[in-house]
C-alpha cells in the first residue's frame, strides 16, 4: 500500500484513494476474521439464484450480516437453510468494495442444537400433514405374498444381510436392491430416486416390477437419519404406486417417511417379516385346512349314506308299487280282443249306413241337378250379360245423342267417359269369367268325388254287377229264376248270361244260381281270366 504525503499539509497522515481504503479493509478483516462460526437466525432466504448461489442474512435480535453461500457449496449442504431457520454458519468474513458492505461466505450450515433440528421437523411434518400425505385413507394394502420384493438401501451395511436373510428363512422371493447412500449430503435425493426408479419399471426392461418396497436403514442420532426427513423423500413415498414399508432406524426413531409409508416396520428385519409369510406356517395352515375339508367331506357322505338309507327303508317294496298297474294292464289286454272286436262291428255298421246313401243312382241324380244348376246360373248370366249390354248400349246411345248438342269443348270428358265405360265393361267380362270358372272348377270337383264314389272303380278291383233283362241291379240270387237272361258287367264289358238252376251258398245258406253264359253280342271280345275264388271267412284275430 502507498501513501502519499503532501508537504503543504497541516498534519503529516498518509493519503489513501478510495479503493486503496477499501482493499485495506477487506485484507485486514479477511485475515482477521478468516474461519469464524456464526449462530443466526436466517432471513431474506428466496431460494438459490439462477446462478446457483444462494443470497440471504443472518441475524439476531440486536444485528444482521449478509451472507452467501456459492453454488459448489451449496450442492454439498446436509441441509437446505429455510426462512427463520436458526443455524451455525461456518465460514469467513470478507467486505464487498462495490458497496462498502461486509458478508460471511458460508462453508458449511448446521441447525443450531437437536431443538431447533426438531423445531424444523415439526414445522416440516406440519406442512406436509397439510397437503394430506399423511392421510391414512390413502394407504394401500400389503400384499399376501408378493413374488419380488424392492429394497432401498446401502448395499454395504448389516442391514440388508439382515433382510435377505429373514427372508430367505420365511419365504424366499427374488429380491431387488436399489444401492443408495442412507447418511449425509444427497442421501435424500437418492433415496428418492430410487423409489421413483422402482415405480417407473414395468416388466419391459428385464427388469420385474416389484410387489412391494421396503426402505430400510439402521439407527443413529437425528443428524444421521436427517435424509429421511426430506421433503423429496416424504414425496416419492407418498406418489409410490407400490405398496410402501419404512424401516429407518430403532423402534424409538421416527422419521417423516415413516408417515408417508403405507406401513412403519421398528426394524428392518421386522420390515421383512411384514412383507412376506412364513412359508412353513402357511403349508402346515394348507395342510390342517386339507385335513379338515376332508373330514368334513366324509362326515357329510356319511350323513347323506344315512339319510338315503332312511328313505330307502320308507319306500314300498317293487313288487308294491307295480301290483295296481299289473292287474290294470291285465284287465286292459283282456278285454282288448272283445273291444277290438266291437270296435270293427261298429265301423263296419257306420259304413254300411253311409254305403246306402251314396248309390250310383242318388249321386248320378245329384250330378244332374248341380248340372242343371250350373247349366241354369249360365243362362241367367248369359242373360243378365245382355241385358246389361243392351241397358248400357241403350243409355250410351242416349248419352251420345245428348252429347251431340254439347259444345266441342266437352269432347274430353266425354272421351274419359267413354274409357270409362270401356273399363267397367272390361271388368265386368273379367268379373263373369272368373264367376263361371270358379263353378266350372266346382263342377268339376264334383266329378271327381262322384267317379271316386262310382261303382265302376270296384268293378276294376275284380268285382262284376249283375243286371236282369230290365236292367236293374240283382241284388240277391233269390231274385233270380232258372232262365233268367242276364247281363254281368265288367270293368271293361258286358257278358250276356243265362241262369241255371240254383243250389245252397256253403257259407250263408242262401240259395245261389249257376247257369252257362252264352255269348251273342259280347261286349268285348277280351279272354277273361278265371276269378280266383275269394276267401269266405277270415277268421277271428284275437
Amino acid at each position: 500500500m502507498s501513501a502519499l504525503f503532501d508537504a503543504d499539509s497541516p498534519t503529516n497522515l498518509a493519503e489513501y484513494s478510495v479503493s486503496e481504503l477499501s482493499g485495506s479493509i477487506k485484507r485486514t478483516v479477511e485475515q482477521a476474521f478468516d474461519q469464524v462460526r456464526v449462530r443466526g437466525e436466517i432471513s431474506g432466504y428466496r431460494g438459490p439464484h439462477s446462478s446457483g448461489h444462494a443470497y440471504f442474512a443472518l441475524k439476531d435480535d440486536r444485528a444482521r450480516i449478509d451472507a452467501v453461500i456459492w453454488k459448489g457449496t451449496f450442492s454439498r449442504l446436509r441441509f437446505r437453510p429455510e426462512e427463520g431457520m436458526e443455524v451455525i454458519a461456518t465460514g469467513k468474513v470478507t467486505t464487498f468494495p462495490g458497496s462498502s458492505k461486509y458478508q460471511i461466505v458460508i462453508e458449511t450450515l448446521e441447525p443450531a442444537g437437536a431443538g431447533a433440528l426438531m423445531a424444523l421437523l415439526e414445522e416440516r411434518r406440519r406442512k406436509l400433514a397439510a397437503e394430506g400425505l399423511f392421510d391414512a385413507a390413502a394407504k394401500k394394502p400389503l400384499p399376501f405374498l408378493p413374488r419380488v420384493i424392492g429394497v432401498v438401501t446401502s448395499p454395504t451395511g448389516a442391514v440388508i444381510r439382515d433382510i435377505l436373510h429373514r427372508i430367505a428363512d420365511r419365504f424366499p422371493v427374488h429380491v431387488m436392491v436399489w444401492p443408495v447412500r442412507v447418511q449425509g449430503e444427497g442421501s435424500g435425493d437418492e433415496v428418492a430416486n430410487a423409489i421413483a426408479g422402482f415405480n417407473a419399471l414395468d416388466g419391459t426392461t428385464g427388469l420385474p416390477r416389484p410387489d412391494v418396497l421396503i426402505v430400510a436403514r439402521g439407527g443413529g442420532s437425528l443428524e444421521d437419519l436427517w435424509g429421511f426427513n426430506d421433503e423429496a423423500v416424504v414425496r416419492a413415498a407418498a406418489a409410490s404406486a407400490i405398496p410402501l414399508i419404512s424401516a429407518v432406524g430403532h423402534e424409538t426413531d421416527w422419521t417423516l417417511i415413516d408417515h408417508a409409508a403405507d406401513r412403519r416396520a421398528p426394524t428392518p428385519t421386522g420390515a421383512a417379516e411384514m412383507a412376506v409369510p412364513v412359508k412353513a406356517e402357511l403349508e402346515a395352515e394348507v395342510a390342517a385346512l386339507g385335513a379338515r375339508l376332508q373330514a368334513a367331506g366324509l362326515r357329510q357322505m356319511e350323513m347323506r349314506r344315512q339319510a338315503v338309507r332312511a328313505l330307502a327303508r320308507a319306500l314300498p317294496s317293487l313288487d308294491q308299487l307295480l301290483a295296481l298297474p299289473r292287474r290294470r294292464f291285465d284287465e286292459a289286454a283282456a278285454g282288448l280282443g272283445r273291444g277290438l272286436s266291437l270296435n270293427t262291428l261298429n265301423k263296419r255298421r257306420s259304413f254300411e249306413r253311409v254305403a246306402g246313401h251314396v248309390r250310383p243312382e242318388i249321386l248320378e241324380t245329384h250330378l244332374v241337378r248341380r248340372r242343371q244348376r250350373v247349366a241354369d246360373a249360365v243362362t241367367r248370366a248369359d242373360r243378365s250379360t245382355e241385358r246389361l249390354v243392351t241397358r248400357l248400349g241403350t243409355r250410351l246411345a242416349g248419352s251420345a245423342a245428348a252429347l251431340r248438342a254439347f259444345p266441342p269443348r266437352l269432347e274430353g270428358q266425354i272421351g274419359r267417359q267413354h274409357d270409362r265405360l270401356r273399363s267397367l265393361d272390361a271388368r265386368g267380362q273379367t268379373a263373369m269369367a272368373a264367376f263361371l270358372s270358379r263353378r266350372s272348377d266346382r263342377v268339376k270337383a264334383q266329378l271327381r268325388m262322384l267317379e271316386s264314389l262310382s261303382y265302376k272303380n270296384v268293378l276294376k278291383r275284380g268285382y262284376a254287377l249283375v243286371r236282369d233283362a230290365a236292367g236293374q241291379p240283382v241284388k240277391a240270387a233269390a231274385t233270380v229264376t232258372a232262365g233268367d237272361r242276364l247281363a254281368i258287367v265288367f270293368h271293361d264289358g258286358t257278358v250276356e248270361a243265362v241262369a241255371g238252376e240254383g243250389s245252397a251258398d256253403p257259407v250263408s245258406g242262401a240259395p245261389s244260381a249257376q247257369g252257362t253264359a252264352s255269348v251273342p253280342t259280347p261286349a268285348s271280345t277280351r279272354p277273361k281270366k278265371p276269378k280266383t275264388a275269394t276267401p269266405t271267412d277270415q277268421g277271428s284275430l284275437f
